[in-house]
């Protein structure tokens, strides 16, 4: 079955869900929205969002920034229209709620209804393999986490929209480390005790975070702690889970920027010796990956749960508030970050 799709934000992100969408083959994109028409678009575009209602769409791609997305996906499901929304879902846990709200009110009508969010990184392959291996048993119990996700700022820093919290609800925790706690929660699920420290270092002319630090808990024990970081000037993901048999590490994601490197899957199974004590350094096995499959994943996800009905498994409204909310609770949980704008006030004048 062909979908009629309409996305709204054709920037970076439409354009490349529009690629995923061709090369599914189960999608007829008829019409992108964006603030400039693109001359050269292969497809009509309009400026007006309501406009591509005009085009009779069965799904709305929502590829907007932050502060834009609950009013693009409300619409769109008030409508009777399927969506899949780019993460971060809002600005905050209300943003959440609200488009949960508008999902429970338009699932009333028509309950086949589907909101998926763009959580791509727990479909990228090495991500898959490290989940597979864990849920299989032998390596035991997962004890706790380490990630470390983190960027060079970027051209233009101080001046990119996402740095404004009015319009974005935060920094590079919200922005990119939010993917690292999305893929914490797919391992042991929600935390309850977090502590953290926010810092402005780098880049000081701007009221949100370029470095978050934060250890986590859940109510089985399981720890978790994340770096995430506007100034790790050389690009890196790392993620390692260490588990009574062994452990699980991730080095570098598969990205449209390609400066994160290969993934690189690294599984090491303990050896014990005659006391049963676990022998240091053990022999390790490594999955490299070079292809990043992960777009075409969620697009084919998203078109099954359309399609068939087949209830979704990655970027569910409720995950995507329980990541929102443990974002918030890393923000509250350093007092000095409560009030970032209060804070730059302060230092202007110090």
């Amino acid at each position: 079955m062909t979908l009629r799709a309409a996305i709204i934000g054709y920037g970076k992100m439409g354009r490349i869900r529009h690629e995923a969408m061709d090369r599914h083959g189960g999608f007829e994109v008829v019409v992108a929205c964006d603030t400039v028409v693109d001359p050269a678009a292969s497809i009509p575009m309009v400026t007006n969002p309501l406009a591509v209602y005009d085009y009779y769409p069965d799904v709305i791609v929502c590829s907007v920034p932050n502060m834009m997305i609950p009013d693009v996906v409300c619409t769109a499901l008030a409508r009777g229209k399927h969506v899949f929304s780019e993460k971060p879902p809002g600005r905050n846990s209300a943003d959440v709620r609200l488009m949960m709200d508008a999902e429970a009110a338009a699932q009333k009508s028509d309950a086949g209804l589907v909101l998926k969010f763009g959580f791509n990184h727990r479909v990228h392959d090495a991500i898959e393999e490290a989940k597979k291996l864990i849920d299989a048993g032998t390596m035991g119990d997962l004890y706790f986490m380490r990630g470390v996700y983190g960027k060079a700022g970027g051209p233009n820093y101080a001046q990119n929209w996402r740095n404004d919290p009015e319009l974005s609800g935060g920094g590079i925790l919200i922005d990119q480390g939010i993917h690292m706690l999305d893929l914490f929660q797919m391992f042991a699920g929600r935390f309850t005790d977090v502590q953290s420290f926010v810092q402005r270092k780098f880049w000081t002319d701007v009221p949100v975070e370029d470095n978050a630090f934060a250890l986590m808990k859940n109510a089985e024990g399981i720890v978790a702690s994340v770096h995430s970081s506007a100034t790790q000037w050389q690009h890196t993901f790392r993620l390692e889970l260490y588990l009574r048999n062994g452990f699980i590490s991730v080095d570098g994601i598969l990205s449209a920027s390609g400066s994160y490197g290969t993934e690189v899957l690294t599984l090491a199974l303990n050896r014990l010796d005659a006391t049963g004590s676990p022998i240091p350094n053990p022999e390790q096995q490594e999955l490299r990956f070079t292809e990043d499959k992960s777009w075409d994943k969620e697009i084919a996800e998203f078109h099954v749960a359309v399609v068939e009905g087949t209830p979704l498994k990655c970027g569910t409204s409720q995950q995507a508030l329980d990541v929102m909310e443990l974002v918030e609770a890393i923000y509250a949980a350093d007092p000095e970050w409560s009030n970032p704008r209060q804070k730059t006030s302060q230092t202007a004048t110090e």
